[in-house]
């Protein structure tokens, strides 16, 4: 089974106030194609509502935080995303939405690749044939 997993990032504070900082590799475990945002998202409005069949993901809150919603098919789980120093990997073949945004969140997400429409599934009954299969 896929799985989504926690990612913790470096931090360093000092008088000056706080860093956080992630590199491929250690912390990204993908080369990065891309990076978008999601932000000013109205109250009970959810976000994503898909899945990548080839693309990784990292999602990452700036600021304020959401829920996401993981399904691989067969199980969902809810992770809460609140801190700059955490992350959520989603690997390809995962549905996920983002729902719950707090005012003011920004969500920045980490992409394996540039944006390519064939690589979704938008249809949620189509994605439990593929993750079943």
């Amino acid at each position: 089974m896929i799985k989504a997993s926690r990612i913790s990032f470096p931090e360093i504070v000092d008088p000056r106030g706080r860093l956080m900082f992630a590199e491929e590799g250690p912390h990204i475990p993908f080369p990065v194609k891309r990076l978008f945002a999601i932000y000013g998202v109205p109250e009970g409005v959810a976000r994503g509502g898909h899945a990548h069949r080839v693309q990784q993901q990292l999602l990452m809150m700036y600021g304020g935080e959401c829920e996401i919603v993981v399904d691989d098919g067969h199980e969902r789980s809810i992770e809460r995303l609140s801190r700059p120093t955490e992350g959520l990997y989603v690997p390809a073949g995962l549905w996920i939405e983002l729902r719950g945004f707090t005012s003011g969140a920004v969500c920045v997400v980490l992409s394996s690749g540039v944006y390519d429409e064939s690589d979704y599934i938008r249809d949620y009954d189509a994605f439990q044939v593929l993750a079943r299969s």
